[in-house]
């Protein structure tokens, strides 16, 4: 097991602290401590949308991290298209790709790092992992519907040693599970239509019988898209009961259902985007997503100071795409020769994954103060199976079928991991809390299989497999300044697991190294957070992120003058920034009594990310290789400024928004190409501003009407190029869209 320097210094830093506690605390009262329950109503009976966690939810530490708790019954903005700018306005620096109107695919990041399908993140719901593989392919296909969301935990940087792979922290969606319902049965439905003939039913039934509790959804939606070749449709099912044993223990049981099938419009060049964003070239390409996952989850409270959670849970799903994915400089067009379209490509990924985790907090005296101990142990293994290059049909409907029968690439994966973790909350005195802590991890990744054809002849990979071990240390710290205000700092190591993409290659045109390692580094914050009465909400830190050991590609040459490209870690980059956000109520602030409030807030990100050293090796036109360092180069997909603001206005019954986002100008390649290339795969992506409207009314016998009017200036604007799927080219967002809502509950 390796470790470095770094974790060396901060192990001795931990280790060094108990006795300090014992040296300086001379308090018998703990302040500020915090002890809520896994599945809190935190902010439920308030209005507001954005809260900072607690210091302790469930088994889970919070104290001294970077954290945003949204409750979605409270955000004013599109939850039936999971509008990610409006539901997480208030949550700075949160960098969106927006290129995917429906909102099946959600891609966020922070950070100076990418949003591919929030791939940074480590993406969970009701505390499960539920991307395809958080190990060898992180990248969440899929999302729950936000209708059916209670609360949405988001940690920064810090959540590395609770909850493991990752550089840009994690996303936890909490299903509602009918737990605030005082009722049996209760009957909720919205009903949505918009523009581009949206069409969307969520209809729930909850409620709480005795020692059970629970809440089941069926959702359906469908649109033509905004974009010609882009219409879609989804069905998502959720069942999920708990039983409580007595005060003490209870057991939950969940079960979620997803289908999703959406025609994927390809991506345009520039100028075509601001002669007619809506248009599209590609009407052969479809994406089909079916995602099943299931979890038992397990919670006893042995006395008010120790409890346990006892999580398994696990994934069953597919990705399937079919399409004409050539540059958008070739038209898909019927060939002359034989009367018909170009046979398609056919892509399966299949998923099956398993994992159990394992939580425990205890609350023991130490000297004069009282401490908090969580620590956890997880176990997960993943498999998929991937086919790509099948030799699809020359139909334009969705239509995996492959003609021939034959994939020329065929791929088994496996990954495996352990890990144990532990954290605790040390108070020095009724002010100064220390949070250090430690995780390991052990990884296992395997591969197989088919790796293409040689002419009709199967290219055999050779069965790779990598082990790694190593040790993550952080320490956070807390200094309440009064009793609702707060300052905060930490440090916590971070990595980014070898992903599978990085073990195969093109076998003619591509090497990996067998040295290649994970990427590693850490996340540094320290800022100022909290409440002013109740008038004022804030929070303001600046954050330094060290992400090491990047991969990528360099060309390289053989012996006999042939080239080729070789896969290994080739530089480090650091980002380093301010996130702000602050939030005020006008009317409180003015001492006005009302029972009307109005609202003004904003939160702002400024990210300086930059290569310190990028080493890329190219060939130029007389076949010499010729070395450079993109040293100083921004990173790409890393925006400089990300501004929302907004104001609203209302009161119990009717509430009013709008809501203003500016992100400027980021760079699409490592090189920081300006000009946009033919294909448009790389170029500068314009800075852009965006504003929504919101408005809600609350009617008698539990009536209420939602009104979202989207990109209300109809801008035309892109958010990211792809180099494939679903592009390639640049893809547009959606220009100005109108959904109108009606709920009812009984």
């Amino acid at each position: 097991m390796k470790i470095k320097r770094t974790t060396l210094s901060l192990i001795a830093l931990i280790l060094s602290i108990q006795p300090l506690v014992a040296q300086v605390n001379n308090d018998t009262t703990p302040t500020h401590i915090e002890f809520a329950p896994t599945v809190t109503v935190v902010g439920l009976k308030s209005k507001k949308d954005a809260h900072f966690m607690p210091e302790i939810v469930g088994t889970n530490i919070n104290a001294g991290k970077k954290n945003t708790l949204l409750v979605l019954d409270n955000v004013k903005g599109n939850t039936v298209n999971n509008t990610m700018r409006q539901v997480i306005a208030k949550v700075p620096g949160v960098h969106i790709w927006e290129s995917d109107g429906s909102g099946i695919q959600i891609g966020i990041a922070a950070r100076g790092l990418s949003p591919n399908r929030s791939w940074e993140f480590n993406v969970r719901q009701n505390g499960s992992d539920i991307s395809a593989d958080p190990f060898g392919y992180p990248e969440a296909y899929y999302n729950p519907q936000l209708q059916a969301v209670q609360r949405v935990e988001i940690l920064r940087g810090q959540a590395a040693l609770q909850y493991g792979a990752q550089f840009g922290g994690m996303v936890n969606y909490i299903l509602k599970d009918g737990s605030n319902i005082k009722k049996p049965i209760e009957l909720e439905t919205q009903n949505s239509i918009g523009s581009n003939q949206l069409f969307n039913n969520y209809t729930a039934i909850g409620g709480t019988y005795k020692k059970l509790n629970y809440y089941t959804f069926f959702d359906h939606r469908n649109s033509n898209g905004w974009r010609q070749n882009s219409k879609y449709f989804t069905n998502n099912y959720s069942g999920n009961i708990t039983y409580h044993f007595n005060e003490k223990s209870k057991i939950n049981v969940a079960y979620n259902s997803s289908y999703i099938n959406s025609q994927q419009p390809g991506g345009l060049k520039d100028a075509q985007i601001l002669q007619n964003a809506s248009q599209s070239f590609r009407s052969r390409n479809w994406m089909d997503i079916k995602w099943n996952t299931a979890a038992i989850q397990f919670d006893h409270i042995f006395s008010e100071k120790t409890r346990i959670k006892i999580n398994a849970f696990n994934v069953i799903g597919n990705r399937s795409s079919v399409g004409f994915l050539q540059n958008i400089t070739i038209s898909d067009t019927i060939n002359a020769s034989t009367g018909t379209y170009n046979n398609r490509t056919v892509d399966i990924d299949k998923y099956t994954n398993y994992g159990i985790e394992a939580r425990i907090i205890h609350q023991y005296k130490l000297g004069k103060s009282i401490a908090h101990l969580s620590s956890g142990l997880r176990a997960y293994t993943g498999t998929t199976n991937r086919f790509r290059n099948g030799k699809g049909t020359t139909a334009s409907n969705y239509d995996i079928t492959n003609v021939n029968n034959i994939w020329p690439t065929h791929l088994n994966f496996k990954s495996v991991n352990y890990a144990a973790f532990t954290e605790n909350i040390f108070r020095l005195n009724k002010k100064l809390l220390v949070i250090p802590g430690v995780r390991i991890e052990t990884i296992q990744a395997k591969v197989n299989g088919q790796n293409g054809l040689s002419g009709t002849t199967p290219i055999i990979l050779i069965p790779q497999t990598k082990n790694r071990s190593f040790l993550l240390a952080g320490i956070n710290a807390e200094y309440h300044v009064t009793k609702n205000a707060e300052l905060y700092a930490g440090i916590a190591q971070a990595y980014r697991p070898i992903q599978f993409a990085d073990l195969i290659t093109p076998p003619t045109t591509d090497i990996v190294d067998p040295n290649i390692k994970d990427a590693n580094g850490y996340n540094a914050d320290l800022g100022y957070r909290g409440t002013i009465s109740d008038w004022l909400s804030f929070d303001a830190s600046v954050y330094y992120m060290y992400y090491n050991n990047r991969i990528g590609s360099i060309t390289q040459q053989r012996t006999d003058g042939s080239f080729y490209n070789y896969r290994t870690n080739v530089g480090t980059s650091v980002s380093k920034g301010l996130e702000t956000m602050f939030d005020v109520n006008v009317l409180k602030l003015a001492h006005v009594k009302t029972n009307y409030t109005l609202n003004v807030f904003a939160s702002y990100a400024f990210t300086e990310a930059k290569y310190q050293n990028l080493i890329v090796i190219t060939k130029n036109s007389s076949n010499q290789l010729i070395t450079s360092n993109l040293k100083n180069k921004f990173v790409e997909n890393a925006p400089q400024h990300i501004l929302r603001t907004g104001v609203s206005f209302g009161n119990s019954y009717f509430n009013v928004a709008t809501q203003l986002s500016h992100t400027s100008k980021a760079f699409a390649d490592a090189n920081n190409t300006i000009l946009a290339t033919t294909n448009a795969q790389n170029g500068l992506i314009p800075a852009y501003t965006i504003m929504d409207v919101f408005a809600s009314c609350q009617l008698p016998k539990q009536i209420g009407l939602k009104l979202n009017v989207n990109n209300v200036t109809n801008a035309k604007y892109f958010t990211r190029r792809a180099s494939g799927y679903p592009g390639p080219g640049a893809l547009p967002a959606d220009g100005r869209t109108i959904t109108l809502t009606v709920g009812v509950k009984i």
